[in-house]
């Protein structure tokens, strides 16, 4: 067989083999970048135009991988298995934590930080756009009697809300975690998304999502702004079912301690409760004034009143690897002792991080106001 005949019979091999370890642009790029560049098993690549500096990183998921540069001043560096949904990450150039010029940006770690979507293996459906009818974000503004000042929130209407006018829905209220805001659960959350998919196959009640921005000061801050101005906003300007049980109320880490301080003496206002990647700190931070302590003394004094409240306190964790993890668990013998209900879920994939918390989000939601 002459060399031209062989190489004819490998191309299709060597085809496949190229298509094979093909890399294409997250969706998560600025518009014509093509890097960060995905693999087909979710390692990803990075590249970053720095000729001067000295040492490239990416930090990314609690790890930092080293770039190499090449003769035009273009260093390239890539990661192991990311895991899927969206990763906060960073460049670290000569030392100095940069975003990538590349990437879209979100608010989170308290800064804008620069995101990667990482697809789902397994298809993730309930986490994209399909092809069902879409509720709308809303953007509003309302002036808080807490801060003095002009506030905003995003509230989610499901499908058909501008339809049917005589329809009352009931209503989540969620938080998001300590460095973010209201973007948080729309953006990095996909919480309407979620919603939309989750409502088209039946699985969850239609309702409305309210996004409220926690950054207001301290504990009694947040539970003045959400008693005082956001339910009486939404109430008000939307149309909702007002009874305790179509009221929910959740968080992540810092929202899930906010969601315990506002929601656990106000059983008889909101009748379902989660709390993900969050607990009490363990080290009872505060003596007789640390939250957590107060929090337990009224459940101890009224555990009967709410447990029967309560139709649904949902505790989730990344795993042993979320940051709170620990704290959950001491949170939860505690409320084993006292005879506090309450459902626990561990996360297959761990990390303090907004995979995680979509997934709860989709499995709590399905579990409302039914």
């Amino acid at each position: 067989m002459n060399k031209f005949k062989r190489t004819l019979q490998l191309l299709p091999a060597l085809a496949l083999c190229a298509s094979a370890v093909a890399q294409t642009p997250a969706t998560t790029n600025i518009q014509g970048s093509k890097y960060p560049a995905i693999y087909p098993d979710n390692t990803i690549e990075f590249q970053l135009r720095a000729p001067e500096a000295q040492k490239v990183q990416v930090d990314i998921c609690g790890k930092k991988y080293d770039m190499t540069k090449n003769a035009d001043g273009v260093w390239s560096g890539k990661t192991e298995r990311i895991v899927s949904g969206i990763q906060y990450y960073s460049l670290i150039v000569d030392g100095v934590s940069v975003n990538d010029p590349g990437s879209e940006t979100f608010f989170g770690c308290g800064r804008m930080m620069s995101c990667v979507e990482v697809p789902y293996l397994d298809g993730g459906k309930q986490y994209q756009i399909q092809d069902v009818p879409h509720g709308c974000i809303r953007t509003e503004n309302y002036f808080s009697s807490v801060t003095k000042s002009w506030r905003t929130m995003y509230v989610y209407t499901p499908a058909g809300y501008d339809k049917d006018t005589n329809k009352k829905y009931p209503v989540f209220y969620i938080i998001h975690g300590g460095g973010e805001d209201c973007r948080g659960w729309v953006n990095q959350g996909r919480g309407n998304i979620i919603l939309d998919n989750l409502a088209a196959e039946g699985k969850a009640v239609p309702m409305i999502l309210v996004s409220l921005d926690a950054n207001v000061g301290g504990y009694d801050d947040i539970e003045k702004e959400i008693m005082d101005n956001i339910v009486p906003f939404v109430e008000k300007n939307y149309r909702v079912d007002a009874r305790p049980q179509m009221r929910a109320l959740a968080g992540l880490s810092m929202g899930g301690l906010y969601t315990m301080h506002v929601g656990m003496p106000h059983n008889d206002f909101f009748n379902y409760l989660g709390v993900f990647s969050s607990g009490w700190f363990a080290n009872n931070r505060g003596g007789d004034n640390d939250p957590g302590t107060k929090c337990y003394k009224y459940l101890e004094a009224n555990k009967d009143q709410f447990n029967k409240n309560i139709k649904l306190l949902w505790l989730s964790q990344g795993s042993s690897t979320d940051i709170a993890y620990n704290n959950c668990k001491v949170m939860m013998q505690k409320f084993d002792t006292m005879g506090i209900k309450y459902e626990f879920y561990d996360s297959k994939e761990g990390g303090h991080t907004w995979p995680v918390w979509r997934e709860d989000l989709y499995l709590f939601a399905q579990r409302l106001f039914k």
